[in-house]
Formats: structure tokens, sequence, C-alpha cells
């Protein structure tokens, strides 16, 4: 990987054509670029003196977002992508172990570091402070920092959702190299149009939209936050022929109400992971596109493909390198066992740990801590803390996270094949599966639902009952009926909320089954 963001930048710093699209504002990308000159030579006077340039943002998606990302290329800084949804001493020591010197920030989110003791500068955006020091850098040339490939240009903080949040090092090529790969995989080009709707400060906004963007010379359209009734309203005003998600985000478009005229839009392919089989379906049909949904992380470090023709239910096949093993033994674990209406027999050996056997791929390490780097990489490989079990034929299927492994009755189990088979109910938009303590010894398992239509305790036993693949320690002890499920800012669900709420507290109605019995009373 040779290419870097700052030579991509340059190759549009004379690009009349539209660049970036903001509500009723535009830019092209010649202007885009020396917008981000501005900036950078700003954050070199900001940064004066000894220490890492390293700049906190504590934005929604404006345009400021897009120029100092852009900034931080050219100039050789650091991008610490704030998370908006962080709250009080979680959002100072974020901002402390990412030596972060500045905290950049506006109207909408100087509230969330008022009374704090920040311990750096705060700089809004909205202030004559700063429109004053880019006045005195308008003219500004292109800085001639040398960077790399390997140089370090943002720090990604993980979603946390099994943990404190790890602040992960993006180098260039880690934004660069993506967005080349994924522009030439969807033939994008400055005729498209990138709707980028995902927090900038996480990933995927980063890598599957803003970088292939970039490197395809098309368009950014960029939303100040994802809204699924403003989704398809924003891709037919500002044109867009690509989007990119994380988590849920077509679950929830999915939900509006639907029109005759929705597949009457420019949108030609959308890019993610984490969608369900049934959404990924159901939207390419609905609005006349193509959903290629994929297996990534923050780390970006394992890398599964969806393939035709691959099996309901799996993630697709490994890249080479990439392999389930035991985590105990440091071995492969042998392949999964199907019984005659597809249960998994053998999910006690067959479920591992996703791994790169090769290295780190492209996981440059997480920020300032050893100890969690050293997590990750074990006996020369990359530990990813997913779970999954592998075929016969070599495709994969994800069973949950490291800590979503259930041990009900003496018997293991994970919670991701028990959410794919929730979701086959019709009325079921949502299900997060987890374990609360069993009143003995071991686990129970609580699933939380969202229901997009009426379902009755009765209809959910009764379907449970239908599925042939759904073992009898499987079947949910208990069962909240939530109106949303807790998620982080990137949409993926914070199931430790849900198993601390457990069977006797929290939100929505909860059902509960006896320890022997297949019948649901609601209480």
């Amino acid at each position: 990987m040779t290419v870097t963001v700052r030579a991509q930048l340059l190759a549009r710093a004379g690009d009349g054509a539209p660049g970036l699209l903001f509500e009723d504002e535009s830019w092209t990308w010649a202007e885009a670029v020396h917008e981000s000159v501005v900036r950078a030579a700003a954050l070199s006077e900001l940064l004066t003196g000894d220490g890492p340039p390293h700049v906190g943002v504590l934005l929604e998606n404006v345009p400021e977002f897009s120029f100092l990302l852009g900034a931080a290329a050219l100039g050789g800084h650091v991008l610490v992508g704030l998370n908006t949804t962080r709250r009080g001493a979680a959002l100072v020591a974020d901002i402390a172990r990412s030596d972060t010197r500045v905290v950049l920030t506006d109207e909408t989110h100087a509230g969330l570091l008022a009374g704090l003791d920040v311990g750096v500068p705060v700089v809004r955006l909205d202030s004559p402070e700063w429109a004053a020091l880019l006045a005195r850098h308008a003219d500004a040339a292109v800085p001639g920092t040398e960077v790399g490939p390997d140089t370090l240009m943002m720090l990604i903080f993980t979603s946390g959702t099994s943990g404190t949040p790890k602040a992960v090092n993006v180098t260039q090529a880690k934004v660069a190299w993506p967005g080349q790969f994924l522009a030439e995989r969807f033939g994008l080009g400055g005729a498209d149009v990138a709707y980028l709707s995902m927090p900038m400060f996480h990933s995927n906004a980063v890598m599957a939209g803003w970088g292939p963007a970039l490197a395809a010379g098309a368009t950014i359209a960029l939303a100040r936050r994802f809204s699924a009734s403003g989704f398809l309203p924003d891709v037919r005003r500002h044109g867009a022929t690509y989007a990119n998600y994380v988590g849920k985000p077509l679950t929830y478009i999915m939900s509006t109400p639907e029109r005759p005229d929705d597949a009457e839009n420019p949108l030609r392919i959308v890019f993610g992971n984490e969608a369900n089989e049934r959404d990924i379906e159901a939207f390419g049909r609905r609005f006349g596109c193509v959903v290629v949904d994929s297996y990534s992380s923050t780390e970006n470090a394992v890398i599964v493909q969806r393939v035709p023709d691959m099996p309901p239910g799996s993630l697709g096949r490994p890249v080479e390198g990439v392999a389930v093993y035991d985590p105990e033994t440091l071995t492969e674990t042998p392949d999964a066992e199907f019984g005659p209406n597809g249960e998994l027999l053998n999910a006690e050996a067959a479920i591992g740990e996703l791994v790169n056997t090769q290295g780190a791929g492209a996981f440059a390490g997480y920020y300032n801590d050893p100890g969690a780097e050293n997590e990750r990489m074990r006996g020369g490989m990359y530990w990813s803390g997913d779970l999954a079990y592998r075929d016969a034929a070599g495709f994969l299927y994800f069973a949950g996270r490291t800590a979503d492994w259930l041990r009900v009755d003496g018997e293991n189990l994970a919670a991701a094949p028990i959410e794919r088979i929730l979701l086959r109910h019709p009325a079921i938009e949502q299900a997060a599966v987890c374990a609360v303590p069993d009143e003995a010894v071991g686990d129970q398992v609580l699933a939380a639902l969202v229901t997009r239509s009426a379902l009755s305790p009765a209809d959910l036993e009764a379907f449970l009952g239908q599925q042939p693949d759904l073992s009898p320690k499987a079947w949910p002890r208990f069962v909240r009926v939530l109106d949303e499920l807790p998620r982080t800012a990137t949409n993926k669900v914070l199931k430790r909320e849900l198993a601390a709420d457990g069977p006797v507290a929290g939100a929505g109605t909860l059902w509960t089954r006896a320890p022997r019995g297949t019948t649901y009373d609601e209480s």
C-alpha cells in the first residue's frame, strides 16, 4: 500500500467538479482542498510547542469535519474523532488518553464540555476567533510536510460495545487504500455522488464513504446525521448514486412507510456491514439498488467477502489467511456439522475466534495501549474478538462477540445464530440475545426484541416451536419487548446494558418462560 490521502487530495487541487454538498451549500473539489490547506495552516498555529499534533474534533457531519480531515492528511496532523455520545468523565478520559492538545467543537456539542476540566483549550468553530484564524491563513500554500503511507492521520475509537473504547491508529494508507479499492470495485467516478450520513468520527464513514469518494473524484453529499425518514429525500435531492452504512440503518429505513415510487431514485450501490439478510434483499428490491454487505471492524485486520450463491446466514468467504481458531489450543477449529434441519451439532468444537493467521493485516495498533494491542496480537496472529464457525465448503458464519457465549444447562450456545432465527419472524424487526445468570449455575437466554407489527407471547411460542434448527436450550427464557434497543452512535447494540437490566429491571414488556416449559407469561 503506497498511496496516501495527501496525494489523493493534491490530485483534486485543480478539479472544478463538485466535491462537497451540504444542505444548501456546495464546494468544488478545488475549493474543498483549499479549505483543507487553510485549516492545515490554522492547526499548525494552534499546535505550537512540544507534543503530538493531535486535534480532537467533537462535531456532527458538517463541512468543517471534512475540511479538517483533509487538513490532517495534508499537514501531518492527527485528527482525534471524539464520539458525540460520550459524556462527562468518559469523554474527558478519551481526550486525555489520545493526547489531544486542542478540542474543536461548535454550538451543537459545546455543552458537552461545559463544567468539565478538559485539560486542553477548546475552540468553537462558529466563533469570531476561529473565523479570524482562518482569515489569517486564507492564502496559505500547501504545507510541505512529508508524509508516507504509515504516517498517522487519525485516531478512531472503537464502538465500546464490550468495554472501554480503544483508540485505533489510522494511517494515511488505512484510509487511502480502502478508498481506492472500493472506488474501483464499485466503478465510482466523477459522475457519482456519495451520500455520507454515518458519523465521521467512526471508521465506516471515513473508509467506506469519504475515502472512496475522494479516490474516485466523486461528490460527497454530507448529511449532518443519519435520518431514516430523511434518507430517500436526501438521495433524490443530491442525486446520490452510492451510500455507506454500518449497523442497522437499513432496518430503520425499511421501517418507514413504503411508497410505490420508492425505486425511482438514482441510488446504485449501498455498501456497509452488519445488515441482516432479510434487509439486504428487501432494501435492494424496494429501492432498486444493489446492497453489498461485508464483514469488517474499525481495526480492519480480518476481511470476509460476500460472494454470489453463498448459503443463507453466511458472512461469505474469508480472504487468504483468515481462519477460525480455538483461543485455548491456538489451532483451527473443525468444520461445522449440521443436522437434517440445519441445526449446528458441534457448536462447542466448531465455534472459535476469527483470526488473521498472517499477522496484523491493516491493523496499525492502538494508540498508547500496549496491553490491548497485545491482547489482539497473540502468537503472531490477529485475534478479532468475534466468534464464527465454518462449513465444509469454507463459508463463515458469525456467532457473536467473544462475550456472546452462553452456557445453558452445560451446553455452550452462541448469540448470533439465535438472533438469526428470531429475525425470521415477520413481526420482529430487531433482535439481540445475551446471557443473564441462571438461578443455580450458568446462564439463561434473554432476547430483547423490537417489533414492526403485533406479536403476542402465544405467537412467539408457536413460531419457536416451528424452528427445527433451534436447540431447546436456546429458547429464550426471558423476552423483553422494547421500543428500541440500546445502541452506540454507530448503531451497535449495547448488550451489556441489556444484561445489566436482566429479567427484573429495564424498560419495555417482559415475558418469562418457566424453566422447563414453552409457555411465556407476561409480567
